[in-house]
């Protein structure tokens, strides 16, 4: 059974970078975060739900 559902990193405001050509920047950092987060989410999706999914309100009522 999958633990909690990977959260996704927090996008860097454009504010956040110096414009000094920093290595790494924070827009690389994210972009590694990003893919770190997207290769988690996609083991999680494969292990299989962790229970019943939450019940949805019907659109309807």
């Amino acid at each position: 059974m999958p633990g909690p559902r990977p959260v996704p990193p927090v996008q860097p405001e454009l504010e956040d970078c110096c414009r000094s050509g920093c290595t790494p920047c924070v827009f690389d950092l994210y972009e590694e975060a990003l893919e770190r987060y997207e290769r988690a989410l996609a083991s999680w999706e494969a292990a299989g739900p962790a229970g019943p999914a939450p019940a949805q309100p019907d659109p309807l009522r």
